[in-house]
C-alpha cells in the first residue's frame, strides 16, 4: 500500500528486487551477435564529452530515465509528485548487494558513453547519441550500487568485470546486445573478454 503523504505518493509494483533490464538474449543469440561484430582499433576520446549525449531526459509526465529505470528495477518503489523515489528496495546484480535508498543508487549505461564514443558513437548526431544514452528498450541501463559504477567508469569487459562473477554470462549478453543493436565495435582484447565472459552461460 502507498504510504506517506496521501495521493501523491505511488507504490510502482511489489516483484522482487530483481534489476532485469529488457531484451537480454539466450547465449545462442549472443553469440551470433558476438561473431558479428565489427573488430578494430578502439578509436581516441578526442572531443568526447557527456554532454554529447543528452540525459537524463523526461521519459512520461514528471519522470526522466533515472528515474524510470529506479522504478523498473526497485521492489515497493514509492515516488513523490515529481518522481523522485522516496522509498524502495533495489538489489545491485554487479555486486548482490541490496540497497534501501535511491542515492545510493546509480544508473549504469551498460557500453559506457566514452566507450561509445571510442567505438562509433563520435560520428553520431546528437539526435541518437541522446536516444542511446537513454535507451529503455534494451539492455543499457540497469540500477546498481553506486560506488561500483564508479569504479567500473568507462571501461569495457577487459578490464573491468561485474564483481559478482555469476553476473557476468548475463552482463557478457547485455554488452554484446547493446554493442549490436547501436552498430558499435569491438577491440580485439574486449571481444576475446566477452567470449571468456559467455562461455559460463548454461544457456
Amino acid at each position: 500500500m502507498a504510504v506517506g503523504v496521501g495521493a501523491s505518493v505511488v507504490v510502482v509494483n511489489a516483484a522482487p528486487a530483481s534489476a532485469t533490464p529488457p531484451g537480454i538474449p539466450s547465449k545462442s543469440t549472443a553469440q551470433s551477435r558476438l561473431n558479428a561484430l565489427t573488430v578494430r582499433a578502439e578509436g581516441s576520446t578526442t572531443g568526447y564529452s557527456r554532454d554529447k549525449f543528452p540525459h537524463w531526459i523526461t521519459i512520461s509526465g514528471t519522470c526522466n530515465t533515472r528515474e524510470q529505470v529506479l522504478k523498473r528495477d526497485g521492489t515497493s518503489v514509492v515516488v513523490d509528485s515529481s518522481c523522485a523515489a522516496v522509498s524502495g528496495r533495489w538489489y545491485s546484480p554487479y555486486d548482490g548487494a541490496t540497497w534501501s535508498a535511491a542515492s545510493d543508487v546509480d544508473i549504469d549505461h551498460v557500453v559506457p558513453l566514452a566507450e561509445a564514443w571510442r567505438s562509433g558513437a563520435s560520428g553520431w548526431t546528437t539526435s541518437r547519441r541522446q536516444s542511446f544514452a537513454n535507451d529503455l528498450t534494451g539492455p543499457q541501463l540497469i540500477a546498481v550500487t553506486d560506488n561500483v559504477n564508479q569504479a567500473k567508469g568507462d571501461q569495457d569487459p577487459s578490464t573491468w568485470q561485474p564483481p559478482q562473477s555469476a553476473y557476468r554470462c548475463t552482463y557478457s549478453k547485455m554488452w554484446i546486445t547493446v554493442k549490436y543493436s547501436w552498430g558499435l565495435a569491438l577491440q580485439s582484447s574486449e571481444k576475446s573478454a566477452l567470449q571468456s565472459m559467455l562461455n559460463t552461460c548454461a544457456s
